[in-house]
């Protein structure tokens, strides 16, 4: 079966192109201004025109108000909204109930307890995303270039589904597939040659190994799996 595969914190309209035309499914642009993969509304509202129809556009958000959501959707209207701080499931719920939107959910994994908490967001996640926990010192809660051992996840319920991300690069990505539950990839950090800065050669690079590997992406927008 063919992964999903998210390029994340797109900013530029060069790397949207490359991703885009090796297969890319999904764009994901950033809402966190203490991130360097930040844009504002205005420039997500242009690249989001630039991706149309070509692929799925997720915009993700710390930890947002409604506010914020409100204009995110009336200016950018993304496919998906993706949750990536501490919200509670409870606050899952009623973020896909106000805006009709798809909610992916991030769970930072760093711990065997971390993996227990994946159960809690089940019931109400369109899609689970599971990163890295951030290295200490770092203010950001995703896009900080690490993984974790992916081994934990074995201690997931058959049958729980889930995109994958955190630190994945060209070099490792070949150790990801093929893992139980895995349906997506995201990937940020391993696309750049300094952070929030997009380098069109590695994106290839990356897709290169995707394909060596023996799984190309899933062609243009997918059907979404619930990651239940």
């Amino acid at each position: 079966m063919a992964l999903d595969i998210k390029t994340c914190g797109m900013k530029d309209e060069a790397a949207i192109e490359a991703a885009l035309s090796r297969g890319a499914s999904h764009v994901g642009f950033i809402s966190f201004p203490r991130s360097p993969r930040h844009l504002e509304i205005e420039a997500m509202a242009a690249l989001r025109r630039l991706v149309g129809s070509r692929a799925l556009v997720t915009v993700v958000a710390v930890d947002p108000d409604d506010a914020l959501l409100d204009k995110i959707v009336a200016s950018v209207s993304p496919d998906w909204l993706q949750l990536h701080g501490h919200e509670t499931p409870e606050r899952v719920l009623e973020v896909k109930q106000r805006f009709s939107r798809p909610v992916m959910k991030a769970v930072s994994i760093g711990s065997a307890e971390d993996v227990g908490r994946v159960a809690t967001y089940l019931p109400v996640a369109d899609r689970l995303l599971l990163d890295a926990k951030r290295p200490k010192g770092s203010a950001l809660p995703g896009g900080n270039g690490v993984s974790f051992d992916w081994r934990l996840l074995d201690a997931l319920d058959d049958g729980t589904l889930y995109m994958l991300s955190g630190g994945l690069d060209a070099g490792n990505v070949g150790g990801a597939l093929g893992r139980r539950g895995v349906t997506g990839l995201d990937v940020s950090s391993g696309l750049e040659s300094a952070p929030g800065v997009k380098d069109v050669s590695l994106i290839h690079r990356f897709f290169d190994a995707l394909e060596a590997a023996g799984q190309a992406p899933a062609p243009g927008k997918t059907q979404e799996r619930k990651a239940s």
